[in-house]
């Protein structure tokens, strides 16, 4: 269905109004970014340990020299044959903006719990040069709540981004930061699930430009992993 065709003064006074929302929007997002700063810091008690290309490493070993590190919760479990597709799209953004946050103090990093020749697997089909561990093993993803048991499958109910959630599935998506002192502690600072992960999906906010925006039927039912488009 198309929209109401108006002049060109009727079109700059229906987008000067919409200007003024989008500004208030603006300011509303630089606030919650502040208060996002301003949260308290979660200490790292475990000693996690990450299968690398480079051998086994620490939570802190990913920071490669940096203070600052970005996790993508990347969906893809043990046996499973390639990357959840969401999560491929997400990762789609992230080679470009390596570079920009590696020169900003900013290590960003992949984990999934698959091993780790089935991830370089992947990698290379994709084309990614982005860093990818493995959490194999460990209680990482179980403990960041992205990945599940059997048991809580089963159950119908997963305690899904933190709160109760209705769905099943043994991965789910995320993104986390953490922050290393000088002394070598680690701390989670922030975690965001579900549509919180679209602050990877730089083609969202183009998308939403455009005058069909989304064009979604259900969810992310168009996206294909970039090799899969025809």
């Amino acid at each position: 269905m198309q929209n109401a065709v108006v002049s060109h003064e009727d079109w700059l006074a229906a987008r000067r109004d919409l200007l003024q929302k989008e500004k208030e929007l603006t300011h509303l997002r630089d606030g919650v970014a502040s208060e996002r700063l301003a949260l308290p810091w979660e200490r790292i008690e475990k000693d996690y340990v990450f299968d690398s290309l480079d051998g086994p490493r620490s939570l802190a070993g990913l920071f490669e020299g940096r203070s600052q590190l970005v996790v993508q919760h990347f969906m893809f479990a043990p046996g499973w044959k390639e990357g959840c597709p969401s999560c491929s799209f997400m990762a789609d953004h992230a080679d470009g903006m390596n570079l920009h946050l590696a020169n900003h103090d900013v290590t960003m990093i992949a984990v999934s719990r698959a091993p780790l020749a089935d991830i370089e697997r992947y990698r290379k089909r994709m084309g990614w040069t982005f860093g990818w561990v493995s959490s194999f093993g460990s209680d990482f993803n179980y403990d960041f709540q992205v990945s599940f048991t059997p048991e809580e499958v089963a159950s119908g109910h997963i305690d899904y981004n933190f709160g109760g959630w209705n769905m099943t599935g043994e991965e789910w998506p995320g993104v986390s930061a953490f922050i290393k002192n000088e002394a070598g502690e680690v701390f989670r600072t922030y975690s965001t699930y579900g549509r919180g992960v679209e602050v990877m999906m730089g083609t969202y906010a183009m998308l939403d430009l455009t005058p069909k925006g989304r064009n979604e039927a259900r969810g992310m039912d168009w996206v294909r992993r970039h090799d899969r488009y025809e």
